[in-house]
């Protein structure tokens, strides 16, 4: 799913979620995207931060805002590399985004249409476009992989 614009955004995600696993970090990254161009990239960084809130999504909407000057994203896109949590669904209608793209749902805690659907709520007062599941698979098996050696560890220890 995706277009081409989607998928090569979406791959500098993956990017991000891949320094994040090496990190020991749950491999989730995200990227905003304003006028075709890139304006912030982040991964999760809870471990290293030793804090709740430094999620990729977080970073990366700091990030965007800092480097436009503007808490207002209406005309970005964000790419995330899975379905964002509730914290990060509210901050990205927070900061009313156009778009948020991401990669598989999140079955446990998925806030964009899978438990919750806080970035579409027609009671609130701004909704975000959404496109799912673009890079699926590979999102997926960065997911699968990092706990499968996560358990692995675990059973060495």
């Amino acid at each position: 799913m995706g277009n081409d614009r989607d998928i090569k955004y979406m791959r500098i995600a993956i990017g991000e979620a891949k320094k994040a696993a090496e990190a020991g970090e749950v491999p989730v990254g995200a990227v905003i995207v304003c006028d075709d161009t890139v304006v912030a990239k982040a991964r999760n960084e809870r471990e290293e931060r030793a804090t709740a809130t430094a999620h990729a999504e977080i970073l990366a909407i700091e990030g965007a805002s800092k480097k436009l000057g503007r808490w207002r994203l209406s005309d970005c896109t964000i790419y995330v590399t899975k379905e964002p949590c509730p914290m990060c669904a509210g901050a990205i209608f927070q900061a009313r985004m156009a778009r948020l793209v991401f990669g598989p749902s999140d079955q446990k805690g998925g806030s964009a249409g899978t438990l919750y659907n806080i970035v579409q709520d027609k009671r609130l007062n701004w909704w975000v476009e959404v496109e799912r599941g673009v890079l699926q698979e590979e999102n997926i098996k960065l997911l699968q992989d990092f706990f499968r050696k996560r358990r692995q560890k675990g059973d060495q220890e």
